[in-house]
């Protein structure tokens, strides 16, 4: 990289420029000598800047005019002031004029209008002012220091004082030519002005200089004669005469029939014809000059000697095969001017001559259709023309064909209505056509425009053996007899539909329950129908279709490979055809049973819970026996060991016999709780609702010293309560309660059985749900 110092006037000419600044303080745009003035007076535009800058390098300036936003001078300089002359100003040149200065990037504008009055003086100038009438000259309006598009206007002043706008051109610039023509004959005036399209609107000049002008009349109306006469016979030979007296150069004379020309010719012509029959009407001869026509009428008539030829035909109507015969026929007018002998009658067909004979005779065949025309020629020392007859067209009817019947589709449907077509092949317009049915007026329907078609409606029919019965009858021609269609034909050309019948749906198995694992076969059939027939299962449960099946047979199947449970439910099917008239066959009911081997299991299952139930039973039965044989046991144990529990001692029994005879029989609690105990009543279940046990106790012989007691023996009736097995009873009540009644019978019994008394207790623990324990007491005589 070349790391050289840069030149120091380079670098400071860098210097300068990138720190260059400038203001552009005023733009001032000054029309001279006055922003109104007339037109053709010189104008000066002045466009002045002022620009302030920073250092002593020359600014450029450029200057932009423009007249209403259009450029019309630009300028590029250095100097502050620029100038722009109209020389001289027209109305054209009037508008908004800006001045636009532009210095690098700036620009700064001054807007000035400038009015230029009053319009140049057209001139007008003619290439003649004596002409004859309609007679073409050039008229030429000018202002040629004009500037912009000018539009000019003709016009023509009468002696009355009567103004006419002759003409109005095409906008042009400074001048417009153009070709006039005077119609009115004698003397006036024509003058000419324009008009400038401004920005501002329009303006309009003053009148041009005046130019007398002379129309005289033009004498060239044509003089026509007609030799020998206005009114002449047909074949006579006629000559008109057409010319113009004193004419001026250049002019030609034509002679016109019926709008055609029949020749022309300069100043005069003369025209010979052999008369007609046609030539009759009128005859114009006209002269032309230059644009100006005269012309001249005159009728002729020219008469018949005898009419023209006619030619007919017989019969009208003429079929292929008839005989046809043509005569030819005229009819003298003026018999005197010739004699019979001198017409000669021809025939043509085609322009080509059959026979010179007024009668032609045929056999009606193709080619003898054609144009037939008839010729009358006469021929004498003053006459020999031809008269030929209108055309007569001959074209031999063509007889109706046998008629074919076709249905419309091509599809019959039984038990539906339907149309039928009844058609001819062959056989000339119009035709009428009728139709013969079953159980049914005939219909007549007349075929007379191509295109239209026999169309008939018929009523349904249940089968198609009745097809054969309709029958089709054509005709056009009166003079024979019809020719008929029979409906046979219907049978190879028609496609017969029959629809389905009330399908039936059934199943195989054909039980009403299936068993799960199975299959089950559903068969939709129908009695009849025209195959293919579309078989549709359906079950009530689903929404959409099982099944579908197109079947060339009257019946479809639909099979279920392994039965389940959801396969239960209401079936029906759906039959249909071509015909499209479905029918529904009658629900059927199917219901799915367990599998064998499913019933099996479930049999054991029961079987062996029934087993399992009876061995609990008899199981608990046993554990009852067991726990009671047991709870005996367990009473005469504890009896004999706890003998504050179950037994009244020696001085309990003293002591409740030395009661008060009030107190006698009243209860005695006791309430024992110790820790054998507690062991005892837990060893023992109760395995039922509880039961009260009775014990007969043996009291012990009282000490005859304290007390008297009875020596009879006392009962005491027990009824022991376990409590909830590893839990102590409470204590207020709780608790394990025994009740004792004793009763006295006054007998003493003197024996030592106070440590060896043998009780018999049979006790029963029982579970209450309400922790509670009643004490019954009765006598042991109850």
């Amino acid at each position: 990289m070349d790391s050289r110092p840069l030149n120091p006037l380079l670098l400071l000419i860098l210097t300068s420029l990138l720190h260059f600044s400038y203001i552009i303080d005023s733009v001032d745009l000054t029309i001279t000598p006055n922003g109104t003035v007339q037109s053709g007076t010189s104008v000066t535009l002045i466009c002045h800047v002022i620009v302030s800058h920073d250092n002593s390098l020359q600014l450029t300036n450029t200057f932009k005019f423009t007249r209403d936003d259009i450029l019309i001078h630009s300028e590029t300089t250095k100097a502050d002031t620029v100038q722009y002359e109209l020389k001289p100003a027209r109305a054209a040149d009037s508008g908004n004029y800006e001045c636009q200065v532009t210095v690098k990037d700036k620009r700064k504008s001054s807007i000035s209008r400038l009015t230029v009055t009053g319009l140049q003086t057209p001139t007008l100038l003619l290439s003649k002012n004596i002409l004859y009438e309609s007679e073409d000259f050039i008229a030429n309006c000018s202002a040629p220091e004009e500037k912009g598009d000018l539009v000019f206007r003709f016009y023509q002043k009468f002696r009355t004082g009567k103004l006419q706008q002759i003409k109005q051109t095409v906008p042009t610039q400074k001048s417009s030519e153009t070709k006039l023509a005077l119609k009115q004959v004698g003397d006036s005036h024509l003058y000419c002005d324009y008009e400038i399209i401004l920005v501002s609107g329009t303006r309009r000049s003053e009148s041009s200089n005046t130019i007398q002008v002379i129309v005289k009349v033009l004498h060239i109306s044509p003089v026509m004669n007609v030799l020998p006469s206005t009114n002449v016979y047909e074949g006579d030979i006629m000559e008109v005469v057409c010319k113009v007296v004193n004419p001026p150069s250049n002019i030609d004379v034509f002679l016109t029939r019926d709008r055609r020309i029949l020749k022309k010719a300069s100043v005069s012509l003369s025209y010979r014809f052999k008369a007609l029959e046609v030539h009759s009407g009128e005859l114009v001869c006209k002269a032309e000059w230059g644009n100006m026509q005269k012309e001249t009428h005159i009728n002729i008539t020219v008469k018949e000697l005898f009419s023209k030829p006619r030619l007919t035909v017989q019969p009208l109507d003429i079929f292929e095969g008839d005989k046809f015969k043509l005569t030819c026929s005229v009819t003298i007018y003026v018999p005197e001017k010739f004699d019979n002998e001198t017409i000669w009658l021809s025939i043509y067909k085609d322009n080509v001559k059959l026979t010179n004979e007024y009668t032609y005779r045929a056999v009606a065949q193709p080619d003898k259709n054609g144009n037939y025309t008839c010729k009358a020629n006469v021929t004498s020392v003053t006459h020999n023309f031809v008269k030929e007859s209108p055309t007569v067209v001959v074209k031999a009817k063509v007889p109706v064909s046998e008629p074919k019947l076709s249905v419309m589709g091509g599809v019959m449907v039984l038990g539906k209505r339907f149309q039928l077509l009844c058609h001819s092949d062959s056989g000339t317009l119009p035709i009428s056509y009728t139709l013969h049915g079953p159980n049914r007026m005939p219909n007549d329907k007349v075929v007379s425009k191509p295109g239209e078609q026999a169309i008939f409606n018929t009523s349904a029919i249940y089968k198609s053996s009745d097809i054969d019965n309709f029958l089709c009858r054509a005709q056009n021609n009166r003079n024979k007899p019809p020719m008929a269609g029979s409906g046979q034909q219907l049978l190879r050309s028609t496609k017969i539909i029959e629809p389905v019948s009330k399908p039936l749906l059934t199943t195989q198995p054909n039980m009403g329950h299936i068993s799960e694992g199975q299959e089950v076969t559903l068969f939709c059939s129908v009695k009849r129908g025209t195959p293919p027939i579309n078989f549709t299962w359906f079950r009530n449960e689903t929404k959409h279709a099982l099944h579908s099946q197109t079947s060339k047979n009257l019946k479809g199947t639909y099979s279920i490979k392994h039965v389940k449970g959801e396969h239960k439910g209401i079936y029906y099917c759906v039959s249909t055809n071509e015909a499209n008239e479905p029918q529904q066959s009658p629900t059927v009911v199917i219901g799915v049973k367990l599998a064998g081997w499913k019933i099996g299991l479930i049999v054991v299952f029961c079987i062996l819970l029934l087993l399992a139930l009876i061995l609990v039973i008899i199981f608990k039965t046993r554990l009852l026996q067991f726990k009671r044989k047991r709870t005996g046991k367990l009473s005469v144990k504890s009896a004999s060991t706890k003998t504050e529990r179950l037994s009244l001692t020696q001085a309990e029994v003293n002591e409740a016999a030395n009661v008060t005879p009030g107190m006698i029989g009243k209860s005695v609690w006791s309430e024992h709780v110790s820790g054998s105990e507690s062991d005892d009543q837990n060893s023992v279940t109760s395995p039922g609702n509880p039961e009260p046990e009775y014990t007969e106790v043996q009291t012990r012989q009282v000490d005859p010293n304290k007390a008297p007691v009875n020596k009879e023996t006392d009962t005491v009736y027990s009824e022991v309560r376990n409590s909830k097995q590893g839990v102590p009873e409470e204590a207020d009540g709780q608790g394990l309660v025994e009740y004792a009644q004793l009763n006295h019978d006054h007998h003493t019994d003197h024996g030592d059985h106070g440590n060896h008394a043998n009780h018999s207790v049979q006790d029963d623990h029982i579970d209450e749900t309400d922790n509670s324990a009643v004490t019954n007491t009765t006598n042991h005589e109850e």
